[in-house]
């Protein structure tokens, strides 16, 4: 399946908005995946490095029909980050993955972004479950993907046996509300401007 970048479908959320990425996003893109932030995804990457993952991010969507969103601050257009489905060659089983820019953490962008994808992914196009490949030594994305409802599966496939696969709950389990209810309780409270988090993971 085939996409165009004008084609890519937009999702929108209470403070975000995620369209495909485009060419004029690529600056936010390279500078955190030249920066420390990007230390457990393989970074930091050299100029040549971000360019050719920048366009795997674009071919990803032509190859599988879905792919990873680029994250819009609805009120100021800012990217802050991104979030989707990710499944190159040689991965086990398809992935939902995020990063969020380095002046964009602490705001639930990562928790509400992914959110909306997973729903995306699951109701439009049919997904039965997702996992995230997740570097140990990433205790932030660890713990949004316990808050997203996911849990460490030892048993599952991993990608190079140095990952930990976080197994996101089923379609089913979601529709049950009490995972879903809580997730979208927590950015409720991130959408509140007199919401003041203390203590809570940095996404």
């Amino acid at each position: 399946m085939s996409i165009s970048a004008a084609s890519i479908p937009v999702i929108e959320t209470r403070r975000l908005v995620l369209r495909g990425p485009e060419p004029q996003d690529y600056p936010d893109f390279k500078a955190t995946f030249a920066s420390y932030r990007s230390r457990f995804m393989g970074g930091p990457l050299n100029a040549y490095e971000t360019w050719m993952l920048y366009a795997a991010e674009i071919g990803h969507w032509a190859i599988r029909g879905y792919g990873m969103w680029m994250i819009h601050e609805r009120d100021t257009q800012e990217t802050c980050g991104m979030a989707g489905g990710w499944f190159p060659a040689k991965w086990p089983e398809r992935e939902i993955a995020w990063i969020i820019w380095p002046e964009k953490t602490g705001k639930g962008y990562a928790l509400e972004a992914t959110h909306a994808v997973r729903k995306y992914l699951y109701e439009k196009l049919g997904w039965d479950g997702a996992v995230s490949y997740i570097d140990p030594k990433n205790l932030d994305s660890i713990r949004l993907a316990e808050r997203l409802g996911a849990a460490k599966d030892p048993n599952a496939a991993n990608i190079d046996g140095n990952d930990a696969v976080y197994r996101h709950p089923s379609p089913e389990r979601l529709k049950s509300g009490q995972i879903r209810d809580g997730i979208e309780l927590e950015i409720s409270h991130y959408c509140d401007p007199l919401f003041k988090p203390k203590g809570f993971p940095v996404d």
